[in-house]
C-alpha cells in the first residue's frame, strides 16, 4: 500500500502583506518626522552654542588687544576671521614675525550651522528680535558699535531668536 502524503503549503495571501506594509508605512510616517525635528533641533542647539563661544571669544579679545574689536571682522561683508583663528600680536596682526602671543580664539571660521554661511553683516544698531529682516547669504549680524553678535535664521533671512528658538521665523 502506497500512502502519499499531502503537504499543503499555506504563505501569506495578498491581503496580509498588504495590510502589513500598511502599518509599516503608518510607523513610518510617525516616526521619520520626529527625526527630522531632532536634527533641526540639534542645529538650532549648536548654533546657541556657538554663538556663546564667539561672543565670549571676541571678549577675550578684547581684553587682550587694549578693548580694541578685531578689524579684519569688523569689515563690511567680511569673511577674513583670521584675527580670531590665528596667532596675533598686541595689535592683532596676524603677519608678524615675532610677539605672536595672542590666540587663536577660535579653531576654525565658525559657519552658521544652520545655513552654512561664515559671511558677517555689520549694522550700526541692535536689530529688533523677534521678526528682524536681514539680507541672505549672511550667517552672522554684528553690530560695529558695540560688538554684539547675532546669527541668521536657516535661510538666512531672519535674525535667529535666540530666547524662542522654535520660532517660525529660525526656519526662514
Amino acid at each position: 500500500m502506497n500512502s502519499y502524503r499531502t503537504t499543503v503549503r499555506r504563505g501569506f495571501t495578498l491581503v496580509e502583506i498588504l495590510i502589513v506594509v500598511i502599518i509599516l508605512g503608518i510607523l513610518a510616517a510617525i516616526v521619520i518626522p520626529q527625526f527630522t525635528n531632532a536634527s533641526q533641533d540639534a542645529r538650532k542647539n549648536s548654533l546657541t552654542s556657538q554663538l556663546q563661544t564667539i561672543r565670549s571669544q571676541l571678549e577675550l579679545y578684547k581684553m587682550q588687544h587694549l578693548d580694541k574689536n578685531p578689524d579684519l571682522l569688523f569689515t563690511a561683508d567680511s569673511t577674513n576671521w583670521s584675527q580670531l583663528t590665528s596667532k596675533t600680536d598686541k595689535f592683532g596682526v596676524t603677519t608678524a614675525t615675532t610677539g605672536l602671543d595672542f590666540g587663536p580664539y577660535l579653531q576654525q571660521v565658525p559657519a552658521n550651522p544652520m545655513n552654512g554661511f561664515s559671511q558677517v553683516k555689520l549694522v550700526t544698531a541692535d536689530p529688533a528680535i523677534p521678526g528682524s529682516k536681514t539680507a541672505s547669504s549672511y550667517g552672522y549680524v554684528i553690530n560695529s558699535s558695540n560688538g554684539k553678535v547675532w546669527a541668521t535664521s536657516a535661510k538666512a533671512d531672519y535674525i535667529f531668536d535666540e530666547s524662542n528658538p522654535s520660532s517660525t521665523t529660525n526656519d526662514d
